[in-house]
């Protein structure tokens, strides 16, 4: 249905099989195609397929008439996955990402954030976060405005940047291979700001917009304005903002950098932020128009661990996890293909969820003979048409 994509077809040419050939029924492409479909349609257990492999739908997709993969076979492939694949499988991510543009574009956004999945087994790599208040995983996730291009797993013992710098000077190096000329930008919030990693953005001409922790010397270095700002409020009674900016250098910085501040007071009291960046603009179009828009990046990860199950990382193995990470991921951008090509001008776009709702789980009655494949559906069907839309999608996708 997306083989145009190639996704599962990469992913499986990086996964060895270790089986007897003479003893395969299923192979490697056709267990993860098995796999992320039905985690796309909403079965995010491997309990799920003593059901999915008697499944017409799911035969027909496969261009199969024998019964599919069965739980143990999917559990034995994901733990047999060495952890060394990875690397490679990112890349998949990546180069599908670069092919979906006919043309380079001029500028490219990459939001960078770290999130917590929470674990309840003996999973490897399991540890406490202080943060989190929760033993959990602190997977990286990346994306390009709707686009996933890395979702690394991660241990939660460890700082919330660390790998970040290596993953950005990675994805710069394979963009830039494609695109040499398209303006990259770096956005994270004040979790991911380190001096090292903004210098390594200047040397490297990657324009940058990070959050910054306040301190004292910001907080005097503002006063005047927060001053303002609540005096303004007492007087109005109404939310009070204000934008400035200044030069400023922490000690372990090699030089100044420009630092936005937003001034808040509202009913609540001061609500103060602190951003760097070397990107030109005004203080307030590049705090609400720049890097306020990283917000909808919280958007993606929830798509991808709470729609395509990103979160049910329950393996012991630590490797195992990362491919079904993995396997979220490709689920999560099979349905964001989709969802960019229903969207209609002027309309906010379909989550994934509401997707799947409306055009994926729909009872069909299939027919078959040896040249053609028919679906009946309901007349009382309220979504008929973008079902029938997304069908000629997906068959020009081929």
């Amino acid at each position: 249905m997306f083989s145009a994509l190639g996704l599962i077809e990469s992913l499986a040419n990086n996964i060895p099989d270790v089986r007897d050939p003479l003893k395969i029924k299923h192979t490697v492409r056709e267990i993860l195609t098995q796999r992320i479909y039905a985690i796309a349609a909403g079965h995010e257990d491997l309990n799920d397929h003593n059901l999915i492999r008697h499944d017409t739908i799911y035969q027909t997709l496969l261009n199969k008439d024998i019964e599919l993969a069965s739980p143990s076979t999917i559990c034995r492939l994901e733990n047999n996955i060495p952890l060394e694949t990875n690397f490679e499988n990112q890349k998949i991510l990546v180069d599908t990402f670069i092919n979906s543009h006919d043309a380079p574009p001029k500028s490219l956004t990459l939001d960078f954030d770290p999130t917590d999945t929470t674990l309840y087994g003996d999973q490897e790599g399991k540890h406490y976060h202080g943060y989190y208040r929760d033993y959990c995983y602190l997977p990286l996730i990346v994306t390009c405005d709707q686009h996933l291009l890395v979702a690394h797993l991660r241990p939660s013992n460890i700082d919330g940047a660390k790998h970040v710098w290596a993953i950005l000077s990675l994805l710069v190096k394979r963009i830039r291979q494609f695109w040499p000329n398209t303006e990259i930008i770096f956005r994270a919030d004040s979790g991911l700001c380190r001096h090292k990693m903004l210098n390594w953005c200047e040397d490297n001409h990657i324009k940058y917009i990070v959050g910054l922790p306040g301190n004292n010397v910001l907080n005097d270095l503002s006063e005047g304005l927060r001053e303002k700002v609540k005096q303004n409020y007492e007087l109005e009674k109404e939310t009070q903002k204000e934008y400035r900016e200044f030069e400023y250098s922490a000690k372990s910085w090699r030089n100044e950098r420009r630092v936005i501040v937003k001034a808040e007071h509202n009913g609540i009291g001061s609500n103060t932020r602190y951003v760097v960046t070397n990107m030109e603009g005004s203080p307030e179009h590049l705090y609400c128009n720049v890097y306020c828009q990283r917000g909808d990046m919280e958007n993606r990860i929830k798509e991808v661990q709470t729609d395509m199950f990103g979160d049910r990382l329950s393996a012991t193995s630590y490797a195992t996890n990362q491919l079904r990470l993995m396997l979220s991921a490709i689920s999560y951008i099979y349905m964001n293909t989709l969802k960019c090509m229903l969207a209609e001008p002027n309309k906010a776009k379909m989550y994934c969820k509401t997707i799947r709702l409306k055009i994926i789980k729909v009872a069909v009655i299939i027919r078959k003979n040896t040249r053609k494949i028919y679906l009946d559906i309901s007349k009382s069907y309220p979504y008929r048409e973008l079902f029938m839309k997304a069908l000629g999608l997906l068959h020009n996708l081929e």
